[in-house]
C-alpha cells in the first residue's frame, strides 16, 4: 500500500490512521493470513458496501505483503471472502476500487467470478503510469 500503487487512501497515512480504516465492525470482518511460524502474509476486511436498502451488497478490500506475492496468499483471502460474504446474508460484491494497472488482482478477481462493470477513466494516479483507470467489479451470488 505505502507504494501509492493500488489503494485510493492518502499515500502518507500514518498507522494507526489506517488500521481505523481497515478493521471493520460488527457484523464485517477483518482476517490475517498467516504462515506456520506467525508470519503476517495478508489480510482482508469485508462488510456492508452499502446501508439500508442496498445493504445486501458487500466489499472487500485485501493486502498482501509484497514479500509472499504469487503463493496463493490473495486468492486464499479473496475464496474466503467470496463463502463469507453469501454465509452471511449478501447477495452480491463489490469491489469500488480496483487499479486497472494491478492486472494480478484484475485476473484473480475475475477468476473467482468478478465481472469490470465500469472502468472509471483516469479515476486513479499511480505514481509511475500516471492517470488509470479504476475498475468497479461486481459479482451476484
Amino acid at each position: 500500500m505505502a507504494a501509492g500503487e493500488t489503494f485510493s487512501w492518502p499515500r502518507d497515512i500514518d498507522e494507526a490512521t489506517a488500521r481505523t480504516f481497515w478493521t471493520a465492525e460488527p457484523p464485517g470482518r477483518t482476517v490475517v493470513a498467516v504462515d506456520g511460524d506467525g508470519a503476517v502474509l495478508g489480510t482482508a476486511t469485508m462488510g456492508a458496501n452499502h446501508m439500508g436498502p442496498a445493504s445486501h451488497i458487500a466489499t472487500a478490500s485485501f493486502m498482501v505483503d509484497p514479500a509472499h506475492a504469487g503463493r496463493g496468499v490473495g486468492r486464499a483471502l479473496g475464496e474466503h471472502v467470496m463463502a463469507w460474504a453469501p454465509a452471511n446474508g449478501f447477495r452480491a460484491m463489490q469491489f469500488n476500487a480496483v487499479v486497472e494497472t494491478n492486472e494480478r488482482a484484475v485476473h484473480l478477481w475475475r477468476s473467482l467470478g468478478m465481472e469490470i462493470v465500469a472502468t472509471l477513466k483516469e479515476g486513479f494516479l499511480h505514481p509511475q503510469h500516471g492517470y488509470v483507470g479504476l475498475h468497479i467489479m461486481y459479482r451476484v451470488f
